[in-house]
């Protein structure tokens, strides 16, 4: 362990590579209820997923790491600002596929070398289940958000997995620690949790600014509120954070420019520059006309006049996307005589169906 210690991981553990009995069970009711959502890649590998040995046969032990991201301020304190929107602390700063592939590539190397062994490594790059893997090498357990949560750094961990031929001690898994606690659940702008440690991603604030390809639905709009990627509630209130630490590493500290950003500034870029206001972030990967859509949710949810500057240009967006979102964000922001006027105006020139949906079914403000 002193190796990967070396290369800045916080936590290590190994896991036998057998069977994971109630994964498979939990998978399936995810996917057969849907909860899923737009993530159909999820369903196609269900039988990867559910095993390391699903993925590669010959796989007999998993090292997995972690390495802290913790915050340094509370992530909640920016919620409900009506000018700025709040990105998830984890895509505040450098892509951690990036940070961290690199170091397990390193350690894979000199484990293969020292021990002749064949290895693969993960980073959130293919179908494999990595919280359910850290549990099972004790780095912590799957809280009742369905995140992992360690004893000693709280919710902010990045994850990685070295699977290896070799047969390595294995560690023994984390237990649950969560008891009659459930403020991750209460939390949850949308009630994206039916049960305890079950997740419904279609109401999941982080499924729908960052995974979902289409409008956002009419009746989560609202609860979005300002958060334009991802959402960190449910991390934020575990008290398990008491123990967590701000990250040591360099590259996980914030952009200041990713910290509270102007949504009206936002709503200015155009792909090129979403493309390098974003260079080596992970938003960068959603592109610019879904993230552009969330900035516009946020504008609408701010209800502030002054808005309607940033949101008239993306009326006559060329993404219907775009547009569409734009429609409901002027109805949030503009009097029912304003919004009335313009629905007039625009709805008459709009070449889409979808958008067109939106003009018309765009609840006058009171």
């Amino acid at each position: 362990m002193a190796r990967i210690a070396e290369e800045g991981f916080d936590q290590a553990g190994i896991m036998s590579a057998g069977e994971l009995p109630d994964l498979a069970p939990r998978f399936q009711t995810f996917i057969q209820k849907g909860w899923h959502g737009d993530m159909d890649w999820f369903a196609e590998k269900l039988d990867r997923r559910s095993s390391p040995r699903g993925l590669w046969p010959d796989v007999n032990s998993v090292i997995v790491v972690g390495m802290n991201y913790g915050p340094e301020t509370d992530p909640l304190d920016h919620h409900g600002q009506s000018e700025t929107g709040v990105i998830s602390c984890y895509a505040q700063h450098k892509d951690y596929h990036d940070v961290i592939k690199k170091r397990i590539r390193r350690i894979a190397r000199w484990l293969s070398e020292q021990s002749g062994a064949d290895v693969k490594i993960f980073v959130d790059t293919a179908p494999v289940p990595e919280k359910a893997l850290a549990q099972a090498a004790g780095l912590g357990w799957q809280g009742k958000h369905t995140n992992l949560v360690s004893k000693s750094l709280g919710s902010w961990l990045f994850l990685g997995c070295i699977y290896t031929e070799l047969d390595l001690a294995a560690d023994d898994a984390e237990i649950n620690h969560c008891g009659t606690c459930q403020e991750c659940i209460d939390i949850c702008p949308t009630n994206a949790f039916p049960v305890p440690y079950q997740l419904d991603a279609r109401r999941c604030i982080s499924y729908l600014t960052i995974e979902h390809k289409g409008p956002i639905p009419l009746e989560l709009r609202a609860a979005i509120g300002n958060r334009i990627y991802g959402c960190d509630d449910c991390l934020s209130v575990c008290p398990w954070n008491k123990f967590a630490q701000a990250s040591k590493e360099a590259a996980f500290h914030p952009r200041e420019s990713l910290v509270a950003p102007k949504l009206a500034k936002l709503a200015e870029l155009d792909d090129a520059a979403f493309r390098q206001f974003f260079t080596a972030s992970p938003v960068k990967r959603i592109g610019r006309d879904r993230f552009i859509r969330n900035v516009l949710v946020a504008l609408g949810n701010g209800h502030d006049p002054s808005a309607w500057a940033a949101i008239k240009p993306l009326l006559k967006d060329a993404s219907p996307l775009v547009r569409g979102a734009a429609v409901w964000a002027a109805s949030q922001v503009l009097d029912a005589s304003s919004f009335a006027a313009i629905r007039q105006e625009f709805v008459e020139q709009e070449p889409d169906p979808d958008v067109s949906l939106e003009w018309s079914r765009s609840p006058l403000p009171a």
